[in-house]
């Protein structure tokens, strides 16, 4: 057996009503930047119990360069000791940022990786609760921030082992006012984020562990919450969630994602959308590329299995999940004559050196097309 390792946030607190821990693990700071989306309502609650000075600072959309340095030049203003990030994965990618940022003596593109330096931080990062309120990222449980670069057309990570959240608390009571349209985007995204760590080549028997149990209770979960608004499904859900970020901070993704940080960058459509469109064109693509009788088929065809097993099949599948308002890539921007520099880009994201397979540009182009 290879030689792995695992890491994760400092502590993890999964269950209804865990955000009342939120405060007690805060008790010791003396200045608090709460950062939070405007949608959520118990934002306001959780800013009153929080102790000392506190910040409190809405963010809206996923954190691009511009609104990261504006909000960066708030929180070093005002000197935190910790950050609280209470939202979808967009706000915990944002709240992990400024953690970085705030101690560090350069801004941030001498972090980013790809269109920056891409050097360690040269500081600890604040300590960070996580608070997610969507099922999908799984940011509460990973070492990267994902940010948006305009000029560069991408979204690329601000990435170091320490940027773990202190504490993360999965609270299924927060999902329950989900938008439709964000139930299934990030639900699509979490259950990606479940198959590409257990098919990639850099998996391990602690995320198969992880991904075995995941990728059904995933399927399941979303197809209840979609069809018949299950309240008890988001325990699921959210739990499938926090297992995806697990597993891809300890094994790796694939050519699902590899597209969706240079489409994400390129056309603004949201992470989780992008995922959804491309998941079963990739999966096709991967299968189909995969030499018989390996492991990476039959990981490929035990994922297939599950799948069929919740909707019937591959394509039946895709219609389910377009049939509740799932967009072709199209529809989110990508054109035609984009395809090739795409698949181009995709090829040489960091996501995408974990694909199970080595697709060609022909085969990845070609995915666009499909999706």
């Amino acid at each position: 057996m290879p030689p792995f390792g695992f890491a994760t946030a400092g502590q993890i607190r999964f269950g209804r009503g865990v955000l009342a821990e939120a405060a007690p693990f805060a008790a010791s700071a003396r200045r608090v930047l709460l950062l939070r989306s405007a949608s959520v309502a118990q934002a306001g609650d959780l800013a009153r119990a929080l102790p000392g000075d506190v910040l409190d600072m809405v963010a809206r959309g996923e954190p691009d360069l511009p609104q990261l340095e504006a909000t960066l030049a708030q929180a070093r203003a005002f000197g935190p000791d910790l950050i609280v990030a209470i939202g979808g994965g967009a706000i915990i990618d944002h709240g992990k940022a400024l953690a970085a940022l705030v101690p560090a003596p350069h801004g941030a593109m001498r972090y980013l990786e790809v269109v920056g330096e891409g050097q360690p931080l040269d500081a600890a990062p604040l300590p960070l609760i996580a608070i997610p309120t969507t099922a999908g990222t799984g940011a509460e449980v990973t070492r990267n921030a994902v940010i948006g670069v305009p000029q560069a057309g991408r979204k690329v990570s601000l990435r170091d082992p320490r940027l773990y959240p202190a504490l993360a608390l999965v609270d299924p009571d927060l999902l329950e006012s989900c938008p439709r349209g964000v139930t299934l985007a990030s639900g699509l995204d979490a259950i990606t984020q479940v198959i590409e760590p257990f098919i990639c080549a850099r998996a391990n028997p602690m995320t198969d562990a992880l991904c075995r149990d995941a990728i059904p209770r995933g399927l399941h979960a979303l197809h209840r919450l979609m069809d018949h608004g299950e309240s008890a499904a988001w325990d699921d859900m959210a739990l499938t969630s926090l297992y995806g970020g697990l597993a891809l901070a300890n094994a790796g993704l694939g050519a699902v994602h590899g597209f969706a940080g240079v489409i994400g960058g390129r056309t603004g459509a949201a992470h989780g959308a992008i995922c959804g469109a491309l998941l079963v064109p990739v999966l096709r693509a991967n299968r189909a590329a995969a030499a018989p009788e390996t492991e990476a088929a039959q990981r490929m065809d035990w994922v297939i299995a599950r799948i069929t097993d919740e909707f019937g099949g591959l394509s039946d599948f895709h219609a389910w999940a377009q049939g509740h308002g799932l967009q072709r890539v199209s529809a989110l921007g990508v054109q035609p004559d984009q395809h090739a520099e795409l698949a181009r880009e995709a090829r040489l994201s960091s996501s995408y050196k974990a694909n199970p397979v080595d697709l060609s540009l022909d085969d990845l182009a070609a995915i666009l097309s499909a999706a």
